[in-house]
């Protein structure tokens, strides 16, 4: 139990570390939360008019995600890790989204997300990347592929399973972190789903656009 709370703590502070804001602070002198939607992510960095910092901002973001698993997976021993390593990656998502730095105003996680899905449940989080990028690719909505590729992952996860033979856990700790880490992202892109109903959400590319 000592274990999975180190594990939490690391978690936590890897996660909430604010790639997005530090980026632009420091090489544009600029507040990422006064820029478009607020967001610190890296959708948001983009409208910075810097490409090279949103791409750094999406790969510090998710390997940050990862280091978090890899370093609870070492934590642990034996039939622990897997549980250990799933609490790493659902802490670690929720200091992306709740940062202690930034007084809780973080991002919405997708991109840590990926990052330690890719740790936790390799194979479910390469089939859900696919499902973003297509759906970015036919919509130029990011915040719809967010939520979708998000609402996927669960069930790629089933499916290793069921077709593939692949067991990435089913203990109750894994199922929740594989479960809480959408949610978590559905709920931060809640009004970007009112704005894709209402049919006023923006698309990437365009003048003005949603942060995912």
């Amino acid at each position: 139990m000592t274990v999975d709370w180190i594990a939490a703590a690391i978690a936590y502070l890897l996660g909430s570390i604010p790639f997005g804001y530090l980026l632009v602070l420091v090489f544009r002198k600029e507040d990422i939360r006064q820029t478009g939607s607020g967001n610190i992510g890296a959708t948001n960095v983009l409208r910075t008019g810097s490409r090279w910092l949103g791409i750094l901002t999406l790969l510090l973001d998710a390997g940050k995600g990862f280091l978090a698993v890899v370093i609870a997976r070492h934590l642990a021993s034996g039939a622990q890790v897997i549980d250990t390593a799933s609490i790493g990656a659902l802490f670690a998502v929720a200091g992306h989204v709740f940062p202690i730095w930034l007084r809780g105003r973080g991002g919405k996680g997708v991109a840590t997300a990926l990052g330690v899905f890719l740790a936790l449940a390799p194979l479910a989080a390469w089939f859900a990347l696919a499902v973003f990028i297509v759906v970015t690719l036919l919509t130029r909505y990011v915040s719809l592929a967010s939520i979708l590729a998000a609402t996927s992952f669960p069930v790629w996860v089933w499916l290793a399973a069921r077709v593939l033979g692949i067991h990435y856990g089913h203990g109750p700790i894994f199922v929740a972190s594989t479960l809480l880490v959408p949610a978590m992202i559905l709920i931060k892109h809640r009004k970007n789903a009112q704005r894709l109903l209402h049919g006023t959400e923006y698309r990437f590319g365009s003048k003005e656009s949603s942060a995912a």
